[in-house]
């Protein structure tokens, strides 16, 4: 039995569980100690595959979900929702914009209250109504009836995603999570090649039906779809460790207890909501990791007007909508390879910071030339450099916020937060009277990544420098323990 496995003893402190329940799953955590290595691993793979089998490709779904809803309205431009609306200038950049008002106002207290909540219980709600909220969208008459429905798809959308990711941290290890990550945001990814397909289709198929036009049917469909998803989901995702109903008290047991063991603490949830954020806010890692997906997603904002600058190759409407998919495909291949690559090692910064480089020679070639072949190619590079690596920086969240529950909850919340303030101006780099170059869009985007770059290499310099110190710190001890005679131990080291 290794040292390792005795460094914890103790059982995270949870809502939801009565006394007698702790006590059971305290004991069950003492004789997982008295098991062999062998033994012990073989009960946490049995554990781990019946969480992924279950919860993994339920976000997966519901998340291919949110961003089909979220993403529809850049595919109804090409089929022509502006002149339906009457939306002249910058009417659909802004459309795109007031979305994410609603969605930064949300988060912080949604992750704030999903850790005092029913995981199962609370994000399939959220998903129903915004799955309701989004096919109220094929309704609307007027411009300005969009907007009100857009800032209310945003504050409806807005505690899922950042739920999900403080989910997947609640259930796996530091060695686990940018693999299960990638595996969650690959769906994002896919469901921006899926909504080039159901796009394509429905322009082809639907268009008029019923006397409606094709992005009508578009947002009634998938917000249909989103509403039946989400009731299902109430009965397949679990809630914390300690406290999902379908697992043994064995099972609970290995949850807590091998979570614990990953990061030397137990993972509390009795922190008052306000100390938790205000724990996080403090804390200067947090603002370097803003500052990484801040300039990122200024420069993902590409992905809302793929179809638009995939338009100006002067293709068909059915034909620009299927051309925006392959670019998803490959991205999403990229992004589990390298996620998986980073679990390994495992190692975070660099396995941002080089496809973020490969990101910025996309932009550098597209704000150089409008020919279509070289210009199609750099929407491969773009996506498949900042999107095949995003899931590397929101492991690394994780990493660097191991405990308490409540911290991490709000730092989740908080960057993902800061991060999309960038989505309210970004749209406005791509007016129509900037196309077919779009010049400064693609020229303020590589500006971005470089910047994005920079704070991943000095976000290492800093997290190094802090594991020097508690090599130091511990060093010394463990020597001050030695000449006592008893053992010390060694704390968890952050995830460069």
């Amino acid at each position: 039995m290794s040292d390792a496995k005795l460094a914890v003893t103790h059982l995270e402190s949870v809502g939801g569980i009565q006394a007698d329940q702790v006590a059971a799953i305290q004991s069950e955590i003492e004789k997982l100690m008295l098991l062999s290595d062998e033994e012990f691993k073989a009960e946490e793979r049995h554990l781990l595959r019946k969480i992924d089998y279950t919860l993994l490709p339920t976000l997966f779904l519901l998340l291919i979900l949110n961003y089909l809803d979220r993403n529809a309205l850049a595919s109804a431009r090409v089929q022509g929702i502006e002149a339906d609306l009457k939306m002249v200038g910058t009417n659909f950049n802004t459309a795109i914009s007031v979305l994410f008002v609603g969605y930064i106002l949300g988060q912080i207290p949604s992750n704030m209250i999903l850790s005092r909540s029913r995981p199962s219980l609370y994000l399939s709600a959220c998903v129903f109504i915004w799955g309701a909220v989004s096919l109220c969208t094929g309704l609307v008459k007027t411009y300005h009836q969009l907007i009100a429905v857009r800032v209310l798809l945003g504050l409806t959308e807005s505690p899922y995603f950042p739920g999900a990711l403080f989910l997947l941290s609640a259930w796996y290890t530091k060695k686990e999570l940018a693999f299960r990550t990638a595996f969650l945001y690959s769906g994002s990814l896919l469901s921006g090649a899926f909504s080039g397909f159901i796009s394509a289709g429905i322009q082809h198929g639907l268009n008029g039906a019923k006397g409606m036009e094709s992005w009508r049917w578009l947002f009634i469909i998938e917000g249909a779809i989103t509403c039946v998803i989400a009731f299902l989901s109430y009965f397949a995702l679990p809630d914390y460790p300690a406290t999902t109903k379908r697992l043994t008290t064995r099972e609970k047991a290995m949850a807590v207890y091998r979570l614990e063991k990953d990061v030397g603490s137990k993972d509390e949830d009795d922190m008052p909501l306000w100390a938790s954020f205000k724990l996080a806010a403090l804390d200067y890692r947090l603002y370097l990791l803003a500052m990484v997906v801040i300039l990122k997603t200024t420069a993902g904002a590409v992905t809302q007007f793929l179809p638009t600058v995939v338009a100006t190759f002067k293709y068909s409407k059915v034909m620009t909508l299927v051309l925006t998919a392959p670019p998803y495909l490959v991205t999403t291949v990229l992004s589990i390879v390298i996620s998986r690559m980073s679990d390994r090692k495992p190692e975070r910064c660099f396995h941002l910071a080089v496809p973020l480089a490969v990101g910025l020679v996309g932009f550098a070639v597209a704000a150089a030339t409008t020919k279509t072949a070289p210009r199609y190619f750099s929407l491969f590079l773009m996506l498949g450099g900042l999107f095949g690596s995003y899931n590397v920086a929101l492991a690394w969240i994780s990493s660097s916020f191991p405990r308490p529950r409540a911290k991490r909850a709000s730092a989740y919340a908080i960057i993902n937060s800061l991060g999309n303030i960038a989505q309210i101006w970004s749209p406005y780099l791509y007016p129509k009277s900037d196309g077919p170059k779009y010049s400064t869009a693609f020229v303020t985007n590589s500006v971005m990544t470089a910047g994005s770059i920079a704070f991943c290499l000095i976000l290492r310099y800093c997290l190094k420098r802090n594991n020097d110190q508690m090599d130091r710190e511990d060093a010394m001890d463990a020597e001050a323990a030695s000449e006592k005679g008893v053992s010390s131990t060694k704390r968890i080291r952050y995830v460069l």
